[in-house]
């Protein structure tokens, strides 16, 4: 547990736990959460400035090393995802980079799951090999291709699960077991299933990593991220890096996460039922060529996706006939669906991957992992399911 999350665990269920947990009042009593916007903190005397630099008196000392709103968050998400310690990042890429190089060297080996936000792919296939860190990418949804790469020493492993775009799947209890005897922690990004839908650190994974911008704010408000996994590396190597390194997390929008948390698991919910919805529909559209949802029968995972996940999720991905010029041409038909290459909002979001997010990656690569010209994530949100259906179908007929 860290240091600055020492209230007992209330053994609440979750969704009291996303209004409560961590609650830590001031002496004013204030009902929301309390805003700490300060940088810094002050000391009775100087003997308590050393104590607190030695280590000696724990309190927070500045707030890029933590900090009481920050906190709150940290110990929320903590309960929720049923991890020993937490430490928020700045973005989803901050807590995805300092989750990697806080504990990777020159010399060590990074196994990869092949399909991956394009950000992520950059970090491992670009910045990683810079600093003598070895990289293999495997195709993550063939059991075969783990246990090849990982039949020899491995210092991590890192996954999405569902992947973006493609959704692809990958078993998390499989893979872990595999790593675990090659040497490896398990670094599993769980934004796509959030932590209501999918608990990896319950199937075997050692770190789960998020960016909090997506569901858990969940309105396009604001920036953030986190790491979660056990306290000696959380509040030790993690800690220490982040510490030096500077990826804090404001307590602004530290403060606006917990809101958002307050209703994470409602707005999934809804979410997820939109999305089946649509997934169904698309499917019985013309020109639409394939869906990509965990949650119909048809999807190639579907049963990895029934026993590692507690609901499909809100994301879908589905390719359309005459690639990027006919996919650009539905995009730009929609009214009620905004064009935006972020997800997890309450506004249902589309976007064009291999022009927008995955851009950067080489046309072979996208093309040997399913993300073609006329393939387009549509990250569903809390609109009324029917007024989603008439907006997709009259871009579609256009």
């Amino acid at each position: 547990m860290s240091e600055h999350d020492d209230a007992p665990d209330t053994g609440f269920r979750a969704q009291t736990d996303l209004v409560r947990g961590g609650q830590a009042r001031s002496p004013h009593n204030e009902t929301a959460e309390a805003l700490y916007l300060t940088s810094g903190f002050v000391y009775t005397d100087a003997d308590e400035a050393e104590a607190a630099f030695q280590g000696d008196r724990p309190r927070y000392v500045y707030s890029r090393y933590a900090n009481p709103t920050v906190a709150t968050f940290e110990a929320r998400l903590r309960r929720l995802e049923g991890a020993e310690a937490c430490r928020a990042a700045a973005s989803g890429m901050a807590a995805v980079f300092a989750a990697m190089m806080s504990q990777l060297k020159a010399g060590d080996r990074v196994v990869a799951s092949r399909v991956l936000f394009g950000s992520c792919q950059y970090i491992i296939a670009e910045i990683l090999p810079r600093f003598g860190v070895e990289v293999e990418f495997v195709d993550g949804a063939e059991p075969a291709r783990w246990e090849r790469a990982l039949s020899r020493p491995a210092t991590l492993v890192f996954l999405e699960t569902p992947a973006n775009p493609t959704l692809e799947l990958v078993d998390i209890a499989h893979v872990s077991q595999l790593a675990h005897a090659a040497g490896a922690r398990v670094i599993v990004d769980n934004v796509f299933a959030t932590p209501v839908l999918q608990r990896p650190l319950e199937l075997g994974a050692d770190i789960v990593v998020y960016s909090a911008t997506k569901h858990i704010d969940g309105q396009g408000r604001t920036l953030g991220g986190a790491v979660l996994g056990p306290s000696d590396f959380v509040d030790g190597p993690l800690f220490t890096f982040m510490k030096h390194t500077g990826p804090a997390l404001s307590p602004f929008n530290a403060w606006i996460l917990l809101k958002g948390l307050e209703t994470l698991q409602l707005r999934v919910e809804r979410h997820c039922d939109n999305a089946q919805a649509i997934a169904a529909f698309l499917a019985e559209q013309p020109g639409v060529t394939k869906v990509l949802y965990p949650g119909l029968a048809a999807f190639p995972q579907h049963e990895l996706a029934r026993r590692q996940m507690a609901r499909p999720g809100p994301l879908i991905a589905f390719e359309v006939d005459g690639g990027k010029e006919r996919a650009f041409k539905v995009l730009n038909a929609l009214h009620l669906v905004d064009i935006s290459n972020n997800l997890g909002d309450a506004k249902s979001l589309a976007t064009h991957p291999a022009t927008t997010t995955h851009q950067r990656v080489p046309a072979e690569e996208r093309a040997r992992i399913g993300i073609g010209d006329g393939l387009i994530r549509l990250s569903v949100g809390l609109e009324d399911v029917e007024d989603l259906k008439a907006d997709l179908a009259q871009a579609l007929g256009r």
